[in-house]
């Protein structure tokens, strides 16, 4: 833990002790803050993001004063970058690298040696401004984000993360990023609901309703003073929830591990032809424990109906829905491990592009 823009605590109690015989005493702003209770294990929370986080990323040093003015003294941020000063005393610790593409944190297997080094039990997440920015698709935004939290779960199997619905951008330069980021937020929820599990949930944050570019940023992407307000004030309550709940990974709640088998589908679409398409499935294990099986739902776009599929066995519906059981060889997925279907489509002659909605749950033996 690092506390910023403090005096020396042996130094405060040395001019304490000089002028309490002249009758007076140390006040705001130089009376030190609560610091984490001494004997307390405290517990260990990794601000996590691009330059909305770090850079210098103000709404943390907002966020944990108002945590400790609510009695959270047991806190200690982490992170292997130090705070950059905001004009109050804070412990700057994070791990918000300014223009960094989550996608490329996911790619170049960068996340592992930074849990190494901090061991977070909480993740607070503000990731994909850059991504959305270099219009990286949703779709690889979140394989992002699944690869991520499989790692915090490798590090850590009870890690909680807060991901937030990232706010508004409208830079100058930018004249598509403002939908862009809509068409992400929109995304996250589901994402989240497939990635959650009972032992290391997943909860959204909403950072977008309600910021307005024009007055919380300074330059349409990075908050001001009003806009780091706004975000802390987000914050706040869904990370003073978990901490209410006890330091993540208590002995005494083991949780129920029936539901920590969770897994996520993607689609991809092949080859195009009058009348059909071919399409792949992928299926990914988002879970700390290895499946034994999974079903994948998918439901196609513009009336097209599932013919034929290879690496699943087929069970359709009246409403062209279609569900895939794994076909036994590829039932069986490790931590983190994927594996994928392929199929052929019916399409009628009105039809657009190839789109499918997918769904995934798993299975585990315990």
């Amino acid at each position: 833990m690092r506390v910023t823009d403090h005096l020396p605590l042996r130094v405060l109690l040395a001019l304490t002790a000089l002028l309490l015989p002249f009758g007076l005493t140390l006040t705001p702003p130089f009376a030190p803050r609560a610091a984490a209770a001494p004997d307390a294990t405290p517990v260990r929370v990794m601000p996590l993001g691009d330059s909305i986080t770090g850079s210098p990323g103000c709404w943390r040093a907002l966020l944990w004063n108002r945590l400790l003015d609510a009695g959270h003294t047991d806190i200690d941020f982490v992170g292997t970058l130090p705070g950059q000063g905001c004009g109050v005393a804070y412990d700057g610790d994070n791990e918000g690298h300014g223009g960094e593409l989550v996608t490329n944190l996911a790619d170049q297997d960068l996340l592992p040696g930074r849990l190494a080094a901090t061991r977070p039990d909480i993740v607070v997440m503000h990731f994909g401004t850059n991504d959305v920015w270099s219009s990286v698709s949703p779709d690889r935004i979140l394989a992002a984000y699944t690869k991520l939290v499989t790692q915090m779960r490798a590090a850590n199997p009870d890690t909680r993360l807060l991901v937030a619905q990232i706010i508004p951008m409208n830079p100058a330069g930018c004249t598509g990023c403002a939908q862009r980021v809509v068409d992400f937020n929109a995304r996250i929820p589901g994402w989240a609901a497939e990635t959650s599990t009972t032992r290391s949930p997943v909860t959204v944050v909403d950072q977008w309703t309600g910021f307005d570019t024009a007055t919380d940023t300074y330059d349409g992407v990075h908050p001001g003073d009003a806009g780091n307000e706004k975000i802390a004030a987000r914050w706040y309550p869904a990370l003073a929830d978990v901490l209410d709940q006890g330091v993540p990974g208590d002995p005494g709640d083991p949780g129920d591990p029936g539901d920590d088998a969770t897994c996520t589908a993607s689609f991809r679409a092949g080859s195009v032809w009058p009348g059909g398409y071919q399409a792949e499935v992928t299926v990914r294990n988002t879970s700390t424990v290895a499946l034994t099986g999974w079903t994948v739902t998918v439901a196609p776009a513009d009336g097209a109906r599932l013919t034929q599929v290879w690496g699943g066995t087929l069970d359709g519906s009246a409403d062209g829905t279609a569900t895939v059981t794994d076909a036994g060889w590829n039932g069986a997925l490790s931590p983190g491990a994927s594996t994928s279907f392929g199929f052929l489509a019916s399409t009628p002659a009105t039809s657009g592009a190839p789109a499918a909605t997918v769904g995934c749950t798993a299975t585990a033996t315990f």
